[in-house]
């Protein structure tokens, strides 16, 4: 058992896991709600970081570490991005739910 700083790697892997559920679910049980889409996607991401960082400790390599800082980048683009088209999308149909949204299709 690798202990990081007093706390176990297990630990990290189980709280790592646990928000990856959450994630999911959040997926799966709210469709209708692209805000609580997009905080799902967030903490899926940052489960995934959790894990990048936890294993470049344990291997003693930093190149994980790097990586979750570029993961932590493209959710923070892809956060400005998709709540500016959500602004934009309810000002014109003031409403947010994802079946108004069916209606773009041509």
């Amino acid at each position: 058992m690798n202990i990081i700083n007093g706390i176990a790697q297990q630990n990290f892997i189980i709280v790592s896991a646990l928000l990856f559920c959450i994630g999911i679910s959040g997926i799966f049980l709210n469709r209708k709600n692209v805000i609580s889409l997009l905080m799902s996607i967030e903490l899926m991401l940052l489960s995934v970081n959790i894990n990048f960082v936890a294993f470049s400790v344990y291997l003693q390599d930093i190149m994980g570490q790097i990586f979750a800082i570029f993961v932590l980048t493209v959710a923070g683009a892809e956060a400005a991005i998709g709540l500016a088209i959500l602004v934009v999308y309810f000002h014109n149909r003031h409403s947010i739910e994802i079946e108004d949204a069916s209606s773009l299709k041509s």
